[in-house]
């Protein structure tokens, strides 16, 4: 049985850091800083990762795939650059014409930000358990957020509980020779899973959850709300009718968010634990600040965030400082060492 995950930082400064680790790794295209980001992240990924816990996806293994995949598709379908490596057939359909040495490199890079992405979500997904992230939804939203979240903690439960039988049936002497012998193992799973949900049923009932009715007055605000920002956006976009279209825009905003708020108010919820704001949240929301304003502040590093290696394939170029920046995202890292007093770092 793997342990719960230990929330040492308030829920929102996760969200705060994710959103600048997302910031970080799609301003640039230079891929020694995603690849900088990614060990970054994927040591806060494992040193985040509960004792006993399986590591449902490696962050480096799966940069190493979408780096593959993604440097042989961009080689195959993107014909443009000066470094020749060989020529195909014009003929052949898609993949005909000239390989060159900078789609290789521009479709790894691509790889590489999806691989630093996952490392981000696996990091937060890691450290934040099941009820902190449900009282990040707004209320409003707060039945479909249960029903969301009971699906997704269902699923490493049924492959748990796969495995228990699994272990059982082989201790009873079952070999599985061909897909005929899995009879033995998808009955008991079968049986099981609907013992479960019967049981979280009945409890959900006992305790009164069901979906809160929504008045027709705000179904009919939250409708326009939604109207007026799309004929904004068209106003626009499509019309040029900034001044017309920047109206509706608020005015939707407005009829949107009171609608969900009221809606939210109708709903009230309470909790058993209250998350409190602690120093340790102002050391990461220090080193995120950090990260986050040597990004956006221009200066002379800066520039080495916008890199492409067409038509030519060079060396991009590398500012250690803005590289020290990102250091600020291991703030979690350093705040769950403190705590453990050893640390876990693999």
């Amino acid at each position: 049985m793997s342990n719960p995950p230990t929330l040492l930082l308030h829920p929102l400064t996760w969200v705060v850091w994710l959103v600048v680790a997302i910031t970080a790794i799609t301003l640039t295209r230079n891929p020694l800083y995603v690849l900088t980001l990614l060990l970054l992240l994927a040591l806060v990924a494992e040193v985040e990762r509960p004792l006993g816990r399986q590591r449902p996806l490696d962050p480096i293994l799966f940069a190493a795939f979408t780096v593959a995949i993604g440097g042989s598709f961009n080689l195959l379908t993107v014909h443009y650059g000066d470094t020749v490596l060989v020529r195909l057939p014009s003929s052949w359909p898609l993949i005909g014409g000239p390989l060159t040495m900078e789609a290789l490199v521009y479709g790894m890079t691509n790889g590489l930000v999806i691989g630093a992405l996952i490392a981000a979500f696996a990091a937060f997904g890691a450290a934040m358990p099941v009820g902190a992230l449900l009282r990040l939804v707004p209320r409003a939203f707060y039945p479909l957020a249960v029903v969301v979240a009971i699906a997704v903690t269902y699923v490493p439960l049924t492959f748990r509980h796969a495995r228990e039988i699994r272990e059982a049936q082989q201790l009873r002497g079952l070999q599985l020779r061909t897909w005929r012998d899995s009879l033995p193992l998808l009955l008991p799973l079968l049986i099981g899973g609907l013992e479960r949900a019967i049981q979280l049923a009945e409890a959900l009932a006992a305790r009164g959850f069901a979906a809160d009715r929504v008045p027709q007055r705000l179904r009919l605000l939250l409708i326009g709300g939604l109207a007026c920002l799309f004929v904004g956006i068209l106003l626009r976009v499509v019309w040029g009718q900034a001044l017309l279209g920047a109206g509706l825009l608020l005015v939707g905003a407005v009829l949107a968010l009171g609608s969900l708020y009221a809606a939210g108010r109708g709903a009230p919820r309470s909790h058993y634990r209250h998350y409190g704001w602690r120093r340790n949240d102002g050391l990461v929301l220090s080193g995120a600040g950090l990260t986050f304003a040597a990004l956006l502040v221009p200066w002379h590093g800066s520039a080495s965030l916008f890199y492409t290696p067409y038509p030519t394939l060079h060396v991009p170029a590398f500012e250690p400082l803005l590289a020290l920046a990102f250091l600020g995202l291991l703030a979690p890292l350093l705040i769950r060492m403190r705590v453990s007093g050893v640390g876990r770092l693999p």
